[in-house]
């Protein structure tokens, strides 16, 4: 058993590794990694998407009681970190709510897709696009509401919404994301060879996206906020998957459908979480730690939680 779950988890994470030995030894410079991450961010990631959404059975996949277990404890680790930062760590409310979001939004394009398909397959994998397809709107839109709330300064609410949602409806993934529902609601039929051309970006967006993950993750080193980055990663790999397993349980999801959320909700913090610390200038140092931590100690979080399920 133990080897079997090695053989899925170590694959994603030496093809991460990988890209950081690259980078780190000189072998491939920052450039290209930029290069390679946009092109799986901007074309092969978006046809990933779009190819899910547009064939999944959105009926099954978008059943409320997966969306109320993957983000009651995605919203309560959210909650939990802010009352950290702010009363053991001291921070202000800006900072507490940027380190409260490394919590609440999970790598799961990233590492979520490719652990999912490796351990279940591809066709079990409609919960898994289901939850990312909306989670970047979902995770935003609790923390920027939080972030305008909590904070005293800066642009106000209605403002930063407006700027917010225009770049989601700029951002590629969601661009791939509608199109794909748009085709499935139409039943609009494609041709051969566009489906076909599709799919041969998709197979090539997970890999490509991982190794680039890899390079990215050598920008960020382990800062001073230490602290709080060990609260994230505990949060984030250990208490907020087992709250998605005891809602799951509780609202009688089916079992491979609990094993796919819960794998989800146990990866760790994405790079958006760096994104929305830097747009609003809070905690950026712990935001970055928090990543680069969570993400090298869910190569055995992950192989746990697959021990588990």
């Amino acid at each position: 058993m133990l080897i079997e779950i090695l053989n899925i988890v170590a694959p994603v994470f030496l093809v991460v590794g990988a890209g950081y030995l690259a980078v780190k030894s000189g072998i491939v410079g920052a450039d290209p990694i930029d290069h390679l991450m946009k092109f799986a961010i901007t074309f092969a990631i978006p046809c990933l998407l779009f190819r899910a959404t547009s064939t999944i059975d959105l009926a099954a996949a978008f059943d409320w009681r997966i969306l109320v277990a993957y983000y009651s404890a995605a919203i309560t680790g959210f909650i939990l970190v802010y009352l950290i930062a702010r009363k053991l760590f001291k921070r202000r409310p800006g900072e507490a709510v940027a380190i409260g979001f490394a919590a609440l939004f999970s790598n799961l394009v990233l590492l979520g897709l490719p652990i999912s398909e490796r351990a279940w397959g591809v066709d079990t994998m409609a919960p898994n696009f289901a939850l990312v397809s909306v989670n970047a709107p979902i995770c935003y839109l609790i923390g920027i509401t939080a972030m305008e709330f909590l904070r005293a300064d800066g642009r106000n609410a209605v403002e930063t919404t407006r700027v917010v949602l225009r770049a989601m409806f700029r951002n590629s993934l969601m661009i791939g994301i509608g199109l794909g529902f748009f085709v499935n609601l139409t039943g609009l039929p494609l041709p051969a060879a566009l489906t076909g051309a599709v799919d041969l970006l998709a197979r090539a967006s997970l890999p490509v996206a991982l190794f680039a993950l890899g390079g990215v993750l050598t920008r960020y080193t382990m800062s001073k906020s230490l602290g709080e980055a060990v609260t994230v990663a505990f949060v984030s790999l250990l208490l907020q998957p087992g709250l998605t397993l005891l809602a799951a349980s509780q609202l009688a999801l089916p079992a491979q459908t609990v094993k796919s959320i819960v794998l989800m909700a146990a990866v760790a913090p994405g790079l958006n979480a760096y994104l929305f610390a830097s747009m609003y200038n809070r905690s950026l140092g712990a935001s970055a730690s928090s990543v680069l931590l969570a993400t090298a100690l869910s190569v055995f979080s992950v192989s746990a939680w697959l021990l588990v399920l």
